[in-house]
């Protein structure tokens, strides 16, 4: 067997833009299924204004009934300001705080109404929360592989950020391609080198990719030594915040069926993920 592949699971990110309201009641039993299989993280509620993500404003009661007593995973929530942080670490059962840094000054506007400036002492602000409340944040480097907006970026930008982020205790980034623009070049040199500056760094991959993307991708950053992987069944969802057209996810099943052929370690259920694949297809009608 080779390494031990973090599979994160992303319910959160495949409902954020859909616009049919899903009941708290399906989102509960959805996500049960989710928990039976052996992801590492479900990456579940977030914690934001109901007016951005109306389909999240039941993030309180879908926590609350969530039942933990039979699984190992753990749950992210996405919090975007001071008040999103505080509604999470009121729960226990909330692992992780997951917060979206842009390298883009237009993308973060767009997606949290603040500036980076603005945005970095929230961060410090949530980590310090975070601290006290025994749980850890996961930065999502969002526009983590380029932008269309115009913004400066290069590899050495990435490096620079990973940098002033680590020096703030941030243990785990997860570079993120919010628009699916991501190169086979940029994935290799930034993993490749960032893996091996920052040790104590847990580095992830949030990739957005369309049909025939999806391998060059996850290979390229698998290989040039990732191991944390985000992904959604059938690559539902996608960011409601970046361009008009949404790109999809990475399909969790395509993940599965590349690092089993890897034969890396997963720990995964497979008539669990059958049970919650069919599950999805219900509330993804």
């Amino acid at each position: 067997m080779h390494s031990h592949i973090k599979l994160i699971e992303c319910p959160r990110d495949a409902l954020q833009g859909f616009s049919k309201w899903v009941p708290t009641s399906s989102k509960v039993a959805y996500y049960q299924a989710l928990l039976k299989v052996g992801f590492d993280t479900l990456d579940c509620v977030s914690f934001v204004s109901p007016k951005a993500i109306p389909q999240m404003k039941d993030s309180k009661l879908v926590i609350e009934q969530l039942d933990l007593s039979e699984t190992q995973t753990k749950l992210l929530a996405i919090v975007a300001n001071r008040r999103g942080a505080i509604d999470a670490c009121g729960f226990d059962k909330i692992d992780y705080l997951g917060y979206p840094f842009s390298v883009s000054e237009n993308f973060q506007i767009r997606n949290t109404k603040k500036t980076i400036t603005e945005s970095i002492l929230v961060l410090q602000e949530i980590i310090e929360m975070a601290e006290r409340c025994n749980k850890k944040v996961v930065v999502y480097l969002s526009m983590g592989f380029g932008n269309p907006y115009g913004d400066p970026w290069s590899p050495a930008i990435i490096e620079e950020w990973v940098a002033r982020l680590s020096g703030f205790g941030v243990e785990i980034i997860s570079l993120s391609d919010t628009i699916g623009i991501a190169q086979k070049d940029s994935i290799e040199t930034l993993f490749k080198h960032l893996s091996q500056t920052h040790k104590s760094i847990e580095f992830g991959a949030h990739f957005h990719a369309a049909e025939n993307t999806w391998f060059e991708k996850v290979n390229a950053a698998y290989l040039s030594g990732c191991k944390r992987f985000d992904g959604t069944i059938k690559g539902r969802g996608g960011c409601p915040m970046a361009q008009n057209e949404m790109i999809g996810n990475m399909p969790t099943e395509r993940l599965i069926s590349y690092f089993t052929a890897q034969q890396c370690e997963l720990s995964l259920s497979t008539l669990a993920f059958e049970s919650a694949y069919n599950c999805s297809h219900k509330i993804f009608m």
